[in-house]
């Protein structure tokens, strides 16, 4: 491999061609290099990722995997694996060869991320060390998929966490009857809870409403996107999932609340956020109210988890509430059941009919 000084300012650059995906011959120029060793250094990592051989750097082939995986992800979703592949593990596996990482070299790595802590001190949760070992996996996985690599070391060491429910809090009606009177002193504050509280809609998908998502003829809200914050610009995406594209019925008091509030908004473009807010302030209103009312604090999220919980305790089944809130409802049948009425003794009872009608 040649590597060429640049007279002038005394940098190198390497310059050679290559055959692109396509089959085609292609030129490669690439200046601005210390020494002679890095210019060769950078062109072997280009040939290697143009190549597709498992024996190129991990830190190579991760290029590779960024660029295969982020076109297809929503932006912050790849921001959260980027973190975790630029601070957990490029640091520790960067120059290796990709096949040459074994299921040791994992292990050693899982107690180094175990011993790390946060900026607050404290060790890394299990479900955090979860996410971060699924990340790595992920990234040989590829590697077997589409690079012909032969084993998944990461698989074979085994995971480093388990993923921890988080203890599930919400309000009962009374209890948002309360807090929301605190909130009546800021109108923006208030109408936002009262959606999130009767429709039970996710955080995102309350800061990306418009006027034009509602249809009070028919007493309606379509939920089709999300807001973000990401690297200091608004972002506004597709929702979580596919069944999270949805619409749903307000109870005509609600409707009646939000035509009021956008009549405050004199200058609201059909396409224009209603609550042009941030998260943060949000959760310094939960704040504000839980402390002033006494309610006990929850998560904003956890008014979800409230709204479904009135549904349960109205007697709707998990089909229709899993329908309004964008969920499978297999998902609410699972993370619920504890909210459900038990049928059992209406079940004993109603099977033994059955055999005394039957006549065993």
């Amino acid at each position: 491999m040649a590597a060429f000084k640049n007279k002038e300012n005394g940098s190198w650059y390497v310059q050679f061609r290559y055959t692109d995906w396509r089959g085609e011959r292609q030129q490669k120029l690439k200046r601005g290099f210390d020494t002679k060793r890095d210019a060769q250094a950078w062109e072997r990592d280009f040939l290697m990722q143009k190549q597709a051989d498992v024996n190129m750097t991990f830190e190579s082939f991760v290029t590779l995997y960024e660029t295969g995986i982020k076109p297809k992800l929503k932006l912050n979703t790849w921001l959260t694996k980027e973190s975790i592949i630029r601070k957990k593990i490029l640091p520790y596996f960067k120059k290796r060869k990709l096949s040459e990482i074994t299921a040791k070299d994992i292990i050693e790595w899982q107690n180094e991320i175990r011993s790390l802590t946060d900026f607050k001190g404290k060790r890394y949760s299990t479900t955090y060390l979860k996410t971060v070992h699924n990340q790595l996996s992920a990234i040989f996985n590829y590697a077997i998929k589409f690079y012909g690599l032969q084993l998944n070391p990461a698989s074979k060491a085994g995971n480093m966490g388990v993923e921890e429910r988080r203890e599930m809090l919400f309000w009962t009606k009374d209890e948002y009857l309360k807090f929301i009177d605190a909130m009546m002193d800021k109108p923006m504050s208030y109408y936002a809870f009262e959606i999130l509280y009767w429709c039970g809609i996710r955080e995102g998908e309350l800061l990306a409403l418009t006027p034009a998502d509602f249809n009070f003829a028919a007493e309606s809200v379509t939920i089709n996107k999300s807001y973000q914050r990401l690297k200091g610009k608004d972002v506004v995406t597709t929702p979580k999932t596919p069944k999270s594209n949805r619409v749903i019925k307000m109870p005509q008091f609600l409707c009646e609340e939000i035509q009021d509030y956008l009549k405050q908004l004199y200058s609201a473009e059909p396409d224009s956020r209603i609550f042009p807010i941030t998260k943060h302030y949000l959760k310094h209103e939960m704040d504000r109210g839980s402390k002033k009312t006494g309610v006990k604090r929850i998560r904003i999220h956890d008014i979800r988890h409230s709204h479904i919980s009135l549904l349960i305790d109205m007697g709707f089944t998990a089909l229709a509430i899993a329908d309004r809130v964008g969920h499978e409802s297999i998902d609410i049948t699972y993370r619920y059941a504890h909210l459900f009425p038990s049928r059992q003794t209406d079940m004993a009872n109603k099977l033994n009919m059955e055999k005394i009608q039957k006549g065993f």
